[in-house]
């Protein structure tokens, strides 16, 4: 079985924030480091990889297996700067040599969503010294496709030479989900298909809990923008017949991007994790027409249908302190409610 040591370039430059990927080129490009890491996993846990940005280049995460950690670090990401394809590169592979499993062959999955503006040239040389070093790498071209395909070909046939195969060039334009794509392609399956997964057949992992509620909120954000660009484009014969507005948790997908869960504990990770997850299920039913204030905050108030939506998350003991801690806030909140009713009436 082969042994492999990744390293992920992902692109956080400016142009990350471009909402031709739904929701957005940096929320896309998550969903998809997400899949490769745990193909990776699935084609062989003995696997392990790595996370650097391409934008004012930096190793945020060192050669590990634990997706979880991977995920943290790029959710904390915010896109600055401009994207340099052949730093990011050297510093990759520099990472992969000082792997310590030596037995691992080495490989490079770099996410361009930008415009590469180096020489030619320049990458070239980089592709020939990979090579040499017998490093594969793997290129998802997005975003800025047409600007960059010539660069990104030119530097892919240079990898593989003239009968080498093991590195690839995934071209996706604009209006398709970046995750779907990957998921059927070279890059997620390998040569013999045994790194293929698909979203909701997740492997555990040492923090399965906080991993499987971030991957369920951040599926949520995609499903309600997706609904919501649908109802965009359809065509109203009058303000009468048009649907209701679709009140879009954008105020939070900031937030979670701006949480800095390296000061959090685990606990209190998953924790709001799943508050996020709830409140998105709040924010669901308030498309309905002429919802009742207790319809609204039914889910969030009653400890009853809280501890329901809890149970119900894949991943999740119901037996668990954070659990518990939950359904206790809820009890105590509807007795408040409840007393404060009384004391009006």
């Amino acid at each position: 079985m082969v042994l492999e040591s990744t390293m992920i370039c992902a692109d956080t430059s400016d142009y990350m924030r471009n909402g031709d990927f739904i929701p957005s080129r940096l929320y896309a490009q998550q969903d998809a480091v997400n899949i490769i890491c745990r193909s990776k996993i699935r084609s062989n846990p003995e696997n392990n990889f790595g996370l650097l940005t391409l934008a004012k280049v930096k190793v945020l995460a060192t050669l590990g297996n634990d997706v979880g950690h991977i995920m943290i670090k790029l959710y904390n990401i915010q896109p600055n700067g401009d994207i340099d394809l052949p730093t990011g590169l050297k510093i990759a592979h520099l990472a992969l040599k000082h792997r310590e499993g030596k037995n691992h062959k080495m490989r490079i999955v770099a996410f361009v969503g930008s415009p590469v503006f180096s020489e030619e040239e320049e990458l070239v040389t980089i592709a020939k010294k990979l090579r040499k070093e017998k490093v594969s790498v793997d290129v998802i071209n997005f975003g800025e496709e047409i600007f960059n395909l010539e660069i990104l070909t030119s530097f892919v046939n240079n990898i593989n030479g003239k009968e080498g195969t093991g590195s690839h060039l995934l071209t996706i334009s604009s209006g398709v989900v970046l995750s779907d794509v990957l998921i059927s392609s070279p890059i997620v399956h390998g040569v013999d298909g045994t790194g293929a997964i698909r979203l909701e057949s997740i492997e555990n992992d040492q923090d399965p809990e906080l991993a499987m509620a971030l991957l369920i909120s951040m599926q949520e954000y995609r499903q309600i923008e997706e609904e919501e660009t649908r109802r965009a484009n359809k065509p109203t014969t009058s303000s009468k017949e048009a649907e209701p507005e679709t009140i879009l948790p954008k105020d939070r997908i900031i937030r979670l991007n701006e949480v800095n869960f390296e000061n959090m504990s685990e606990e209190d990770q998953l924790l709001y994790a799943l508050r996020m997850s709830m409140q998105t299920i709040e924010d669901v039913s308030s498309t309905r027409a002429d919802p009742t204030e207790n319809e609204q905050n039914q889910a969030m108030d009653d400890p009853a249908i809280l501890q329901s939506i809890l149970e119900s998350l894949p991943g999740v003991d119901p037996d668990s302190d954070v659990v518990r801690q939950a359904v206790e806030d809820a009890k105590k909140k509807k007795k408040e409610d409840e007393a404060n009713k009384e004391a009006k009436e």
